[in-house]
């Protein structure tokens, strides 16, 4: 058995959807995640162009969430905001036959991790009896964060998984900030080895004393790294690049993978 690798960027680096999906086949990249960050603003219509087009380049497409979401708030009105929003991007998602929609669970806000966990579990399992409830063939696939202050580290998202039936997404930039700059690839490896399909983000990150600060371009020493950890396990993985220059940086991506297969 041998690694199936798919790669792409987050969201079309401003093309648009028609162009930008041509140049990433063009490039040969074989996926794309479609980016609803600031709001899910596309119809139902759009979604089922987006996605005819994106099959006839053979482009597999998945979805991020918008920015604003919280499922663990201490305000109601901001838990129901989140949960409207999810399964906006998920309708999106099921119209355009993306699989994964991404998003970032919640913050604790000092909370009591058990609590946040519990109002987490709860939403989540909402939300995944609503998207069988609608017979939308998407998954839900929760991030994990940059920060000790948000919900998603992997042990929290991999018991949220074990609970609700969730999917998850791994995102190595952001373990690395959690990490400092270092990254323990047989740790994260062999705790997501009970995922068929990793989902997965990668990019350049600058990172405090608190985790993340922000995305960077990739450095390719990071990039050899990843794709030689990925080949060495065989792994069935899809990896979406979210530096600043996301096509460019999945192209790279890509031009290494070729000289490591």
């Amino acid at each position: 058995m041998s690694s199936n690798v798919l790669i792409g960027p987050g969201g079309t680096a401003g093309l648009g959807y028609d162009l930008g999906l041509r140049k990433i086949s063009e490039l040969g990249l074989g996926a794309l995640e479609v980016e609803f960050t600031h709001g899910v603003n596309m119809s139902n219509d759009t979604a089922k162009v987006i996605g005819k087009l994106a099959s006839e380049l053979g482009v597999a497409l998945s979805c991020h969430g918008p920015y604003f979401i919280n499922l663990a708030s201490k305000e109601k009105i901001k838990i129901k905001a989140s949960i409207k929003r999810i399964l906006d991007s998920c309708e999106r998602a099921h119209h355009m036959g993306a699989t994964h929609v991404v998003y970032h669970s919640g913050f604790f806000q000092k909370q009591d991790p058990k609590k946040v966990f519990e109002m987490i579990k709860e939403n989540t399992a909402y939300i995944m009896d609503k998207i069988k409830e609608n017979k939308w063939k998407v998954k839900i696939a929760p991030e994990l964060t940059g920060k000790a202050s948000q919900f998603g580290s992997i042990p929290e998202l991999l018991e949220l998984r074990k609970e609700t039936g969730c999917e998850m997404t791994i995102d190595f930039a952001h373990q690395m900030a959690r990490d400092q700059g270092k990254i323990d690839y047989d740790y994260v490896f062999s705790q997501i080895k009970s995922l068929n399909h990793i989902h997965a983000h990668f990019s350049g990150i600058e990172w405090t004393a608190k985790g993340e600060r922000r995305h960077l371009l990739t450095p390719l020493g990071n990039i050899k790294s990843l794709l030689k950890e990925v080949l060495k396990r065989k792994v069935d993985i899809t990896i979406i690049n979210e530096s600043p220059d996301p096509i460019g940086d999945a192209f790279k991506m890509k031009k290494v993978l070729g000289t490591l297969i």
